[in-house]
């Protein structure tokens, strides 16, 4: 998982040493009005990557009504317009995680598994600006209420593909 924010002083520093893709994903999130977006699902090609924009209004939920999940064609790129905050949870695949519910092959390319109590996560906490790059093998439960009030956001994912970027 890579984490950061856009206004970040370093931000040009830490664009250039990822995939170009994904340095370019960020750099358009940082520049293009989203905020006036109109929400839904948007194929568009990015300096000659296509990519998969999804403008989301959401509500924070408690932990235990989300289920971990993990992509395996396209790394998530997830960003925090405004509203929130929002906390994220996320660890590692390891293989022994139990799946709930596998659409991995469809053009949805995600996997649930159910939740394990032993499981170690840890936190991130999106506020505006901010974003969070999980890759194939980072199980993340995105979506969570950072303080138990349900709060409304404005997240952007930008699915890149993970061929893309090797």
């Amino acid at each position: 998982m890579i984490y950061g924010n856009v206004n970040n002083e370093f931000f040009g520093q830490q664009v250039a040493i990822l995939p170009k893709p994904l340095g370019d994903a960020l750099r358009f999130l940082k520049t293009a009005d989203l905020a006036n977006h109109e929400a839904g699902r948007f194929p568009m090609n990015l300096n000659g990557v296509d990519v998969i924009l999804q403008v989301m209004d959401l509500e924070t939920k408690p932990r235990e009504t989300a289920k971990p999940e993990i992509h395996r064609k396209y790394i998530d790129v997830q960003f925090l317009v405004c509203g929130g905050p929002e906390k994220a949870a996320y660890y590692d695949d390891d293989g022994s995680s139990i799946v709930s519910s596998d659409e991995l092959a469809t053009e949805r390319d995600i996997l649930f598994y159910e939740n394990h109590p032993e499981v170690l996560e840890c936190s991130v906490y999106l506020t505006p600006g901010t974003y969070a790059i999980y890759l194939p093998w980072d199980v993340h439960v995105p979506g969570l209420s950072a303080d138990g009030q349900a709060r409304p956001f404005r997240k952007i994912v930008m699915k890149v593909p993970m061929e893309a970027c090797l």
